[in-house]
């Protein structure tokens, strides 16, 4: 009988395991599985749907339609899903979505579809990762809860000691993917903050602890040995609070000397503003790879909603950080983008929220652009609502619900008034981009990035062959995206 790993991917605020990012879940859960002495079978959702609803069929669109991302993301087992189904014994479905987001080439499972695919497998069901605290792939909706007569519910608490052990033995879980992945990193749990997020769900998931260096470094070379070269040190609330963190960087370079991304995820403007900070934000610029991004959940400039959701920062002190970070990350790196730069969340429908908050955003914002600072981007959603948070137990969508008719509105004020302009500042028509990887087609249009923590999508137009990297000449520019056209291949 088999055992199957069921990817359905995961998206949290401290983790991303949507493809091209590929997380910890099932990397540790298989590195568990081989330390029970179990074999197992990594699937991803898209081989599944491959085989429910296409037969197996190997879906080509024709010029006028987009690439089929439910079932872009499949692996080696593809070909082989139904026989593997037929023989599992366990099945364990990671899944669940905090923060929805809009994905280019990959598709989370929803609870609903995922039960739909598994309904009539004769096997044990076990669902483990975010979910069990809830998924919403939408913003301003409540969770889906999990139906625990149709699954049983996982136990997936590692601490770093296990973790240690599991993400070396899991690393080998790479031989099943074909195409290439950015390796998600855990560097700590929890948040450092005593109070989280009225919205957030990592302080429910764990105390704050950080990852010993050495365990990091560790497992990012077994997976560097399987073949990785792209990585994130990304599952964290904020990698300023990982202590001796250019020690880190400098020995993962040394190690692995062929790493071609190496970037970061979340950043609290606290502490890039506080006593290690500035040597961090360099150590960060010298070490990493460029197009790096530090991910500010800022959320909101409006004090009243800062202090209503007990928000990481303010906006003065965003404003110190967005300027340190941009003091010694702006200068451009080989592949044409800026070393480092930094990037905000916001977000709709948190409790004090009123017609004025989005003049508040804009004020910082255009602050922020008119004073010569680079962000690469700025992240907006609707609040999604979890169960067990603050947000919850103050009344949940009901401050969404009060001025939803204006969030499109505000949104789009947003991307015309700053994104724009912001994206004319950093990539300025003829800006020569490198090491752009084509990833799917939109009729005659292909959308291309390359491959980091916040990539910057382009669209060039005609059917280039997918899952090759070139060079582009930027031509032009849309709100969140630019336009460019082929110019050398690497």
């Amino acid at each position: 009988m088999t055992t199957v790993i069921l990817d359905c991917y995961t998206d949290e605020p401290a983790g991303l395991g949507v493809p091209p990012y590929l997380g910890t879940y099932p990397r540790y859960l298989a590195g568990w599985l081989k330390s029970q002495g179990q074999e197992y079978i990594y699937l991803t959702i898209d081989d599944v749907r491959l085989w429910k609803n296409y037969g197996g069929k190997k879906i080509v669109p024709k010029k006028s339609q987009k690439t089929d991302i439910f079932t872009y993301n499949l692996t080696n087992n593809a070909d082989n899903v139904h026989k593997i189904l037929e023989n599992c014994s366990e099945m364990y479905i990671i899944c669940g979505v905090h923060v929805p987001g809009k994905y280019l080439s990959a598709m989370p499972g929803t609870l609903h579809e995922v039960s739909k695919l598994v309904q009539n497998l004769k096997c044990r069901k076990i669902l483990m990762g975010p979910v069990v605290f809830g998924t919403s792939l939408h913003g301003g909706k409540e969770s889906e809860i999990v139906d625990e007569n149709k699954f049983e519910i996982g136990e997936y608490d590692f601490n770093f000691a296990e973790a240690k052990k599991y993400s070396v033995l899991g690393a080998d879980i790479l031989q099943c993917i074909p195409d290439i992945r950015v390796l998600e990193i855990e560097t700590g749990k929890g948040c450092q903050r005593l109070k989280g997020c009225s919205f957030c769900t990592e302080p429910l998931k764990n105390k704050f602890v950080c990852r010993p260096n050495d365990d990091i470094l560790e497992e990012m070379k077994a997976l560097y040995d399987n073949g990785a070269r792209y990585f994130r040190l990304g599952k964290q609330a904020c990698i300023y609070a990982q202590p001796d963190l250019p020690a880190l960087l400098k020995n993962i370079r040394k190690a692995m000397p062929e790493i071609k991304v190496l970037h970061i995820d979340n950043v609290n403007p606290v502490n890039v503003i506080g006593k290690n900070g500035e040597e961090y934000t360099k150590a960060i610029v010298e070490y990493c790879t460029e197009a790096n991004v530090a991910a500010m959940g800022v959320e909101s400039f409006d004090p009243t909603v800062v202090a209503e959701n007990f928000l990481n920062t303010t906006p003065e002190l965003t404003y110190r950080a967005i300027a340190i970070i941009n003091k010694y990350g702006k200068e451009r790196g080989p592949n044409g983008m800026p070393k480092f730069i930094p990037g905000i969340n916001l977000i709709y429908g948190l409790k004090g929220e009123t017609k004025e908050t989005n003049a508040h955003n804009l004020k910082w914002l255009h602050k922020i652009i008119d004073d010569g600072f680079l962000l690469r981007r700025i992240n907006i959603r609707q609040v999604a609502v979890m169960d067990n948070t603050p947000l919850k137990e103050m009344g949940g969508l009901k401050f969404l619900h009060k001025n939803k008719r204006y969030y499109w509105k505000w949104r789009n004020q947003v991307r015309q008034e700053i994104d724009v302009p912001m994206l004319e500042k950093i990539t300025p028509v003829g800006t020569v981009l490198h090491d752009i990887y084509t990833e799917i087609y939109d009729g005659n249009t292909t959308f291309c990035r390359q491959f980091g923590t916040y990539p910057l999508i382009v669209g060039v137009k005609g059917r280039l062959p997918l899952k090759q990297f070139i060079s582009i000449r930027v031509t032009g520019h849309m709100k969140r995206s630019i336009i460019g056209e082929a110019v050398l291949q690497n």
